[in-house]
């Protein structure tokens, strides 16, 4: 890292995603859905959910918050509803198979689907799915050297 000033910059480490959700409970389903363990959320001082950690004791922090919470710690959430859906959220699935098998599950429980699972320039079989807040929630199996093309169809637009 470069200094700032005469003092060496800290490196971040990604080690968090929280997702800011209109509903923790359609939120933790479709999560669970996935295969996340989703403990139940603690319900706040009005009875309604209003975080829950996702991996606790994990190595990766996964979070769902209600947007109230979400303004709580952090005073810019308030009264924006232009951040939802900006960031692919990326999960991994043993097979290529695991990707239409997975894609075809979500689909059929009346989410929306994205992007059909296709074959990726980067070898791997990839499909998009959204959550319930607008939020794209990719699938992608291990990347298979032998099915890599460059460059990809309709490069470079």
């Amino acid at each position: 890292m470069t200094p700032h000033k005469g003092i060496e910059m800290a490196k971040a480490v990604l080690d968090q995603l929280n997702l800011v959700v209109a509903d923790i409970e359609k939120s933790a389903a479709f999560y669970r859905r996935l295969g996340v363990e989703v403990p139940a959320s603690d319900p706040g001082p009005d009875g309604k959910p209003f975080h829950v950690n996702a991996n606790p004791g994990g190595e990766f922090s996964f979070d769902l918050d209600s947007a109230f919470f979400a303004g709580i710690w952090n005073k810019a959430w308030k009264g924006r509803s232009d951040l939802a859906g900006r960031v692919v959220v990326g999960f991994s699935v043993d097979t290529r198979e695991a990707v239409d098998a997975m894609y075809a599950d979500i689909v059929a429980a009346g989410y929306k689907g994205l992007q059909p699972p296709f074959d990726a320039f980067w070898g791997a079989r990839y499909a998009i799915v959204e959550d319930p807040d607008g939020i794209a929630v990719g699938l992608m199996s291990p990347s298979d050297p032998t099915r890599r093309s460059w460059p990809p169809e309709g490069w470079p637009g």
